[in-house]
């Protein structure tokens, strides 16, 4: 090594050793506070997305062939730049109809922010998740949400 060069800290020194994890007054080290086996290790947007996929496959019982083909995603909150046709309040989910030239199927989106900004609690998204794809569905199909599941709005 030349002279120019010398480390900050000497070879051999205590400082030198890699840093070990944290085992403060000999408890061990630390470990996740939750194991993965329990309901509360899953995130809120794990939670979210099986809300939605499993409002999909009752309407898909329901309704049967007439959504395949269709794609259901998630995003977090709607685009800064909405739609013409959408005015006032924040959209909770949006519908595109299929472009065949572009290769694309009917597209429903539903929006996770704005959704659990309107509700109280756990049971309140679920029912709002599924008043949402009611909605979009019954847009999609030219029917009326009743029609497409009759426990809407309720």
């Amino acid at each position: 090594m030349s002279e120019a060069f010398r480390p900050l800290v000497p070879h051999g020194s205590a400082y030198a050793s890699p840093p070990r994890r944290r085992d403060r007054h000999g408890r061990g080290v630390r470990g996740p506070l939750m194991p993965p086996a329990l309901p509360g290790w899953r995130t809120r947007a794990e939670k979210f997305d099986d809300a939605v996929i499993g409002t999909l496959e009752h309407l898909e019982r329901h309704l049967g062939p007439e959504l395949d083909g269709v794609e259901v995603a998630v995003e977090e909150v709607p685009p800064s730049a909405p739609a013409p046709w959408e005015t006032g309040a924040v959209p909770l989910g949006r519908y595109f109809s299929a472009d065949p030239a572009a290769g694309l199927g009917h597209r429903i989106v539903v929006y996770r922010q704005p959704v659990i900004a309107r509700s109280e609690d756990e049971l309140d998204i679920v029912v709002l998740i599924r008043d949402v794809l009611v909605e979009q569905i019954a847009h999609m199909l030219g029917r009326d949400p009743d029609e497409v599941d009759p426990g809407y709005g309720s």
